[in-house]
């Protein structure tokens, strides 16, 4: 049986696409079919069944995918890696949210980037979650942290772990809320405070409303900014009310630059994944940074 046409019906299983599977073998779509076409021709039975979107593989279909994809996995590492080349690091690229990449997954990663013979050479890059998924399933990544679970059978996510979000404010602005009042009002105590965030539609405070005091926010942004560390230092400079992660907030917390403006017994919690193209966590590299940033994400929580 044809290698090449092996690749292909893997990469096609996985994408669910014809279209996608092309893209990420550099092929035309039709080259692509006519591959699918000759390799059921071969084996005499269907693999995929052809719908308005994509294609669904047969039991057929998922049968083979189960048994030849490691094996094909193992010989496209065996073959990018090289066989005279034992000093040459494989390379890692990795995509996420800028705050969570930055100060939890990057410093957790570079512990893995040394000589040791099981070393990698690491590139991150930053994105929101539907474009560090969408860069993963095109190959321009290999391995994805990212707040939404993706859909289908290219991507397979692992829960990392969960981020608690925390109402925060510059020790001039608490003062100025009752405690007895936020307690028997909610939310509307909270509407003269201005409000920093990260985008207009004030996501984080709009979840936290949502999820705390089951009303949407009031008030509109007064200071957007677009990094979730600039909130931080604007709500420390007293620019008003803020929502946050605990893990970024936590040390402006202890020291009083900033303070809570409400404890509720359930705070709200965001999960993060971590997404591979699925069968490639059969490549070394990626494996021990999954498993890495697995192990790590233990004391995070």
């Amino acid at each position: 049986m044809d290698l090449a046409l092996l690749r292909t019906f893997v990469t096609v299983h996985r994408a669910g696409s014809f279209t996608r599977a092309a893209a990420l073998l550099g092929l035309s779509q039709p080259a692509v079919t006519s591959q699918i076409r000759t390799l059921e021709r071969q084996l005499g039975k269907p693999l995929f069944l052809r719908q308005a979107r994509g294609v669904t593989p047969t039991t057929i279909g998922d049968e083979l995918a189960h048994k030849a994809a490691p094996h094909l996995d193992a010989l496209m590492e065996i073959a990018e890696s090289g066989l005279d080349d034992e000093s040459s690091l494989k390379t890692l690229h990795l995509v996420g949210p800028p705050e969570f990449t930055a100060e939890r997954a990057l410093p957790a990663l570079t512990e893995l980037t040394g000589d040791d013979g099981q070393g990698f050479a690491l590139r991150a890059s930053f994105g929101t979650a539907e474009e560090a998924l969408e860069g993963l399933a095109s190959g321009h990544h290999d391995l994805a942290i990212s707040t939404a679970r993706p859909r289908g059978a290219l991507l397979t996510a692992t829960p990392l772990c969960d981020e608690e979000h925390v109402l925060i404010a510059a020790p001039r602005w608490v003062k100025r809320i009752d405690a007895e009042a936020l307690r028997l009002k909610g939310a509307p105590a909270l509407e003269d405070l201005p409000v920093v965030e990260v985008h207009e539609s004030l996501p984080f405070v709009s979840r936290y409303w949502a999820s705390v005091f089951d009303s949407r926010p009031a008030a509109s942004g007064t200071v957007i900014v677009p990094d979730l560390r600039a909130v931080l230092a604007c709500a420390i400079a007293g620019a008003g009310l803020a929502v946050l992660p605990r893990y970024l907030c936590a040390a402006a917390l202890d020291d009083g630059a900033v303070a809570p403006l409400n404890d509720p017994v359930v705070p709200p919690l965001r999960t993060y994944f971590l997404v591979v193209r699925t069968g490639t966590l059969a490549m070394p590299h990626i494996a021990r940074a999954h498993e890495w940033l697995q192990r790590a994400a233990a004391a995070w929580c």
